[in-house]
């Protein structure tokens, strides 16, 4: 109703503004897009809801893609955070290992060790039956975990604001001491480390060109890169199913 028109009056079709389903779950709001009604309830991590957790958000001025990429490149890690949780140049990055559960999660394993220069990365398949306790699980379209630890994980969400802009949403959930504000202290404390983490990626994923990533673009990828590959091909089979539909 436009009410300078009166109750009566038709509403054209220009002054309509699509509305969405939304509910409140994990202390995220989760938007509902689609046509017709949710399909699921929402997906987030199901052994973390007891966990202690402090949260801090930032905008990136990139698209989503490039956000979650950067979380997915198992590469990256002891290069561009040498100096914080990284062993700097001297690391071979033996897999990664890929493993899918059901169509739009999966998880991915690192086996990295001192580059003693007498050997070459392993290839996914060789590592096929070994796994770790430490492990990256990725959930469609923009949920993020790092499995540290039965009692510590790190999680995010990129919300996307627009084609160049992105919200993270980053928290360190604790589970060591049982006592529940004695782990929200370590959190808190905890993610002032993480921020340092995160920045170190920012100064990096910032300058990437282009902002937005595709399935085929003039880059050359090595075989460290496979979660990335994974991301991108299943995200462009969900949009194609989608435009189809």
């Amino acid at each position: 109703m436009i009410p300078a028109n009166g109750k009566k009056a038709p509403v054209p079709d220009n002054f309509k503004v699509k509305s969405c389903k939304t509910c409140e779950s994990n202390g995220f709001i989760w938007l509902w897009y689609g046509d017709g009604e949710p399909e699921a309830d929402p997906n987030y991590f199901d052994d973390i809801g007891d966990m202690a957790y402090n949260e801090f958000s930032e905008v990136w001025q990139v698209h989503y893609t490039r956000a979650i990429e950067n979380q997915l490149d198992a590469v990256h890690l002891p290069f561009v955070h040498y100096d914080s949780i990284g062993r700097g140049d001297r690391t071979l990055v033996n897999g990664p290992v890929v493993k899918w559960h059901g169509d739009t999660m999966f998880y991915f394993y690192v086996f990295n060790e001192f580059d003693d220069e007498t050997k070459t990365p392993r290839k996914p398949v060789e590592l096929e039956n070994e796994k770790s306790q430490v492990y990256l699980e990725f959930r469609f379209p923009n949920i993020w975990q790092n499995h540290i630890s039965e009692g510590i994980r790190v999680t995010a969400a990129f919300v996307p604001v627009d084609d160049s802009n992105t919200m993270i949403y980053l928290r360190f959930y604790v589970r060591t001491t049982r006592v529940k504000l004695i782990d929200k202290m370590i959190a808190t404390l905890g993610n002032v480390f993480n921020r340092h983490i995160l920045h170190q990626d920012r100064r990096v994923v910032l300058t990437q060109i282009p902002k937005k990533t595709d399935v085929r673009m003039s880059e050359n990828l090595v075989q460290g890169d496979l979660p990335i590959i994974e991301f991108r091909k299943r995200r462009a089979q969900l949009m194609n199913e989608k435009t189809q539909e």
